[in-house]
């Protein structure tokens, strides 16, 4: 069991020195650190104060700690600086896939084959636990976000690409929701071979990608909406240039330069203690068109941002993709009605249906469930694609694959720019 307590003492020491190292280089004029060099230089420090402790155990006629116990300590110190404490070790397991934690003491681990189980603490107290998402949050993401009293309120990814959800004070104790990001670099084989498509669906996605189609993804909370549009701009040739908009910064298709060389990565900036400096996704969206992309993705809709991304889509942005919570691929055309009317333009539904029609051109509807028949077997699976075919008083849409007895999609309907498709390398399988 590592100590926790000389964790926290020889995470501050550490800290302080590498703090301290910082000021020197600066007043002497040197370049900062790398983020690698700083790493490497915490890591001498964390030896150097490992070596004090042993010698001052040593000196009050303790035994100094094992080697096995000094290679755990500078574990937790490194992860207390660098990662995210006590929580490193989940985030650090493969197969976990949801962390909830409800107080320090309260945490509730989720795994990817739907089993579910109860953790120990990840923290001594809420406070520790709000000083670590503080910590975070100031290292997390493009810039600086706060996380007190006067801001309850977090969304950042983490450094291995995890999404972590924070709230205080609108709670009787400090909530933290951490989404894992299990399959970073993700292709369509990939979502063939764990079932969440059939090949026949992998190839006609590929060609809707490869064919400039625009495509909203839909889907629940936790259905992998954002492992299949990874998957899906991953068919995006490398010669193109992307930007992607999200709210906290999750796709990472900047981080794999070989398939995607030219990524330009927006991120939303909260406005500050003073209300000043905010910069919103419908802003982001209105910049990116101005970089000259060949596509833009924006990672999730959630707001008044949608006007302004299916005005990009009609604008000769072909090829752009989005995700978008829903239950159903029908009720995506509602959705975006509801967001419509909230942004600044004030759409009117009939004015909306036609802004869908003429961006949209399919509709990608992935779903969860718990198949608890089968000993508790967790599933994700496309389940519906949809077609938009125009605009008449309300959206025209067919459902090219529905579900099918297992619920998995299955072909029912022929897509109207089949030739385009087939042209693409789509041969239909069961129309």
């Amino acid at each position: 069991m590592i100590d926790h307590s000389l964790v926290k003492r020889f995470r501050q020491e550490v800290g302080d020195r590498l703090a301290h190292q910082r000021r020197l280089d600066q007043a002497n004029g040197l370049p900062a650190m790398t983020g690698e060099d700083e790493r490497q230089f915490a890591r001498a420090l964390i030896s150097q104060v490992l070596e004090e402790h042993a010698r001052s155990e040593i000196g009050l006629g303790r035994t100094p700690p094992t080697v096995e116990e000094e290679e755990a300590l500078a574990a937790g110190i490194h992860a207390a600086l660098f990662g995210v404490g006590r929580l490193q070790p989940l985030l650090d397991d493969g197969e976990v896939e949801n962390i909830d934690i409800n107080g320090c003491d309260r945490v509730f681990v989720s795994y990817a084959d739907g089993q579910e189980s109860m953790h120990d603490p990840v923290a001594e107290s809420d406070d520790e636990l709000i000083e670590l998402i503080q910590i975070l949050a100031a290292y997390s993401g493009l810039s600086s976000r706060p996380f007190d009293t006067a801001n309850p309120q977090l969304d950042l990814r983490l450094p291995d690409g995890s999404r972590l959800s924070a709230v205080m004070d609108v709670t009787v104790r400090p909530s933290v929701s951490i989404r894992r990001a299990r399959l970073g670099k993700v292709f369509m084989s990939d979502l063939v071979g764990n079932g969440t498509i059939s090949p026949d669906i992998g190839r006609f996605l590929s060609a809707v990608v490869t064919a400039r189609k625009n495509v909203m993804i839909a889907g629940s909370t936790n259905a992998g909406k954002t492992t299949l549009l990874r998957a899906l701009a991953n068919e995006i040739p490398p010669s193109e240039r992307l930007i992607t908009v999200e709210r906290a910064l999750e796709l990472g298709l900047d981080q794999f330069p070989e398939l995607h060389p030219n990524v330009v990565a927006f991120e939303q900036r909260l406005p500050n203690s003073e209300g000043q400096g905010e910069i919103s996704m419908a802003e982001l969206v209105r910049r990116s068109l101005r970089m000259n992309p060949s596509r833009v993705i924006v990672g999730e809709v959630l707001g008044d941002e949608i006007v302004t991304m299916l005005n990009a889509m009609t604008q000769g942005n072909d090829g752009s993709l989005s995700t978008i919570h829903a239950n159903s691929s029908m009720e995506v055309f509602n959705r975006i009605s509801t967001y419509a009317l909230q942004a600044s333009e004030r759409l009117p539904i009939d004015a909306t249906h036609m802004l869908i029609a003429g961006a949209i051109d399919f509709v990608v509807f992935i779903e969860k469930r718990n198949d608890y028949h089968i000993g508790g077997t967790l599933r994700r699976y496309v389940s519906s694609i949809r077609e938009v075919n125009g605009c008449d008083g309300r959206v025209l849409s067919s459902e090219v694959f529905i579900p099918g007895p297992d619920g998995a999609a299955v072909p029912h309907a022929p897509v109207s720019c089949l030739e385009e498709l087939t042209a693409h390398g789509y041969t239909p399988g069961g129309w």
